[in-house]
């Protein structure tokens, strides 16, 4: 089930206000955030939901050993909702929102949701704003046609204008549908945007699975768009499976942070290890987040 699911779509247009943009030192990397995707996932195979008790939701990311926590916002009410949660136990330093900038006559709505979310985050710290462009349908195989990805990004730079004189900086954002037909759609929007605008959350697995579980695909996208790495998701498969941990697998995280050590990226790092259908049941959420945080120490080579 993707993420997609569980968020409402967002967001748009308006003019960029004129206050200069200041990207701040790299965030502390002696962390690494949690994402709030991957607790839907195990949630769902228990029976449970997120939403049912956020308190005692919120309350198991940190029994897992996380001081960081990246939200998936679904609304302003959402996140006026968690903020007393966030507030209480962790440090915020992204947030991540879907958007609908492929089609003219939403785009505008979607990017002004957006913007009035990022002005509540802002008063927990957010600096990053993560965003994964909705499909034309949900599920659907139907691909962006070139009008309409030249619309998502005009819109997509507009929206990273706005987040930038608000202090932000804007992280794209893809699943595999983006990789499909040449990636298309992934490259254009990373050619077609400002790079001072528009940066790239690279999910280094959906970038592997959506190149038909490739590698040299996920090496050869990062080599190409590295200098625009502000933050990186972490989720592992065995066998092109999702495993329940975040450990050695299909993609090679260590040659991946090795990489981008040597060339002094350093990306927020955000642990994103969820499970689908055929992923190994043999743990707790809470234990196989805990495991999976100290192996990603372990690859990152973190304390």
């Amino acid at each position: 089930m993707r993420r997609r699911a569980f968020v409402r779509n967002s967001a748009l247009l308006g003019s960029a206000l004129a206050s200069p943009y200041v990207w701040a030192s790299p965030i502390d990397q002696q962390f690494i955030a949690c994402q709030q995707y991957p607790w839907h996932t195990f949630m769902e195979r228990e029976g449970r939901k997120w939403h049912d008790n956020l308190d005692r939701s919120m309350q198991q990311v940190s029994d897992a050993g996380f001081t960081a926590f990246e939200p998936l916002v679904e609304s302003k009410p959402y996140l006026q909702e968690l903020l007393p949660l966030i507030k209480d136990k962790f440090t915020c330093h992204s947030i991540y929102v879907n958007s609908v900038l492929h089609d003219r006559t939403q785009v505008n709505q979607s990017i002004a949701e957006v913007v009035e979310i990022c002005e509540l985050a802002a008063e927990i710290g957010v600096k990053i704003v993560v965003t994964n462009p909705s499909p034309v349908k949900w599920g659907g195989p139907e691909d962006k046609n070139d009008d309409q990805l030249r619309v998502q990004a005009l819109s997509l730079n507009l929206l990273g204008s706005k987040l930038k004189s608000m202090g932000m900086t804007l992280a794209y954002h893809n699943h595999d549908p983006e990789m499909r037909k040449s990636a298309r759609e992934f490259h254009h929007m990373m050619r077609a945007t400002d790079s001072e605008n528009v940066k790239l959350c690279l999910d280094a697995h959906w970038i592997y699975r959506g190149a038909g579980n490739s590698r040299v695909a996920l090496e050869d996208i990062v080599g190409m768009y590295m200098d625009r790495i502000v933050e990186l998701h972490l989720r592992q498969s065995e066998r092109y499976i999702w495993s329940e941990i975040f450990t050695e697998g299909d993609v090679d995280y260590a040659s991946l942070a090795k990489t981008l050590k040597d060339n002094s990226i350093q990306p927020h790092l955000v642990l994103e290890q969820a499970v689908e259908e055929g992923s190994p049941k043999t743990m707790s959420a809470v234990e196989a987040h805990r495991q999976g945080l100290e192996n990603a120490k372990s690859v990152f080579k973190l304390g």
